[in-house]
């Protein structure tokens, strides 16, 4: 029994060297099977990279055009403030022009009142000196044309 002991623990060595070469095998399929599965999703991901790139990008271009946009409306807006003040300030002025013009008118109109009230006395007055001198006369007094 002694010669068949060293060859079957040989062959048990060359056996558990086999196992371990299988096992190896297997262990590097199956890390080979994991690195393709992660060259996959690492390819999904740079697609995913790539394609949010192109998005933030395509955003920064909008958000640069509204910027542009708000800082346009915000002049045209400073513009229409300084516009509304000027129209404000016309027609304040123009008020003004307009309250003087009634203002000198309504002096006027006093002014032209007061003198048909004295023309009008004036006329009485006359009406009583010429009265007065046909009542001297014996003459008939005049209509009044009243």
């Amino acid at each position: 029994m002694a010669p068949s002991a060293p060859r079957t623990c040989a062959a048990a060595a060359l056996r558990m060297k086999q196992i371990a070469l299988d096992n190896q095998g297997r262990t590097i399929r199956c890390l080979r099977a994991q690195l393709v599965t992660e060259r996959r999703g690492l390819a999904a991901t740079k697609k995913e990279l790539k394609e949010t790139q192109v998005a933030l990008e395509a955003s920064h271009k909008v958000i640069a055009g509204l910027t542009e946009i708000g800082l346009s409306m915000t002049k045209k807006i400073e513009k229409m403030k300084v516009k509304k003040q000027l129209v404000k300030a016309n027609h304040v002025e123009c008020h003004q022009k307009f309250q003087a013009r009634i203002h000198e008118a309504e002096d006027s109109m006093q002014a032209q009142h007061l003198i048909i009230e004295a023309l009008v006395d004036e006329k009485d007055s006359l009406l009583q000196t010429i009265h007065g001198l046909q009542e001297a006369n014996n003459a008939p007094a005049p209509s009044d044309g009243d």
